[in-house]
């Protein structure tokens, strides 16, 4: 039993540990709102003075909870933002080719007439308010990879 009890203790303290890594570094801050009131809750022990078994920390484990959270609405408009930069890189490369008078039959060819429109199209509805309704119940983007794409 001794040995059981301090494996127990070893188990607690590297998760100890581990969560206030997450402080210190300042990386709990990207961490979902239930994330990072389980990892408080881990280094701390509490969270506003609440511990795993409040019903206010379960409730936080909800998809309801989720969603509503400031967090979660960020990732959604970090995602259409991002989203309104590709097609505006897109569109503004094709209009680039078609301004170049060397090339009339490539353009032609490869019909980026209609590739700009539907560049232009996909714009539009990017920053339109029905887009980010319809981003609701995606993961979004992790606003940390939003320069990458």
């Amino acid at each position: 039993m001794e040995q059981f009890v301090d494996g127990v203790k070893n188990i607690c303290e590297a998760h100890q540990r581990v969560a206030q890594g997450y402080i210190d570094d300042g990386s709990i801050d990207d961490a979902c709102p239930p994330l990072r009131v389980l990892l408080t809750i881990m280094a701390t022990g509490a969270w506003e003075g609440k511990d795993v078994r409040h019903p206010e920390v379960r409730r936080l484990f909800t998809r309801e909870s989720l969603v509503a959270s400031d967090w979660y609405r960020w990732r959604l408009d970090v995602k259409r933002a991002q989203d309104v930069r590709l097609w505006t890189r897109h569109a503004d490369y094709v209009q680039r080719f078609l301004a170049d008078p060397a090339s009339p039959e490539v353009a032609q060819r490869l019909a980026l007439q209609q590739r700009l429109a539907n560049a232009q199209r996909e714009l539009r509805r990017a920053r339109s308010d029905e887009y980010r309704k319809s981003l609701n119940g995606t993961l979004g983007l992790d606003p940390s990879m939003s320069m990458l794409v």
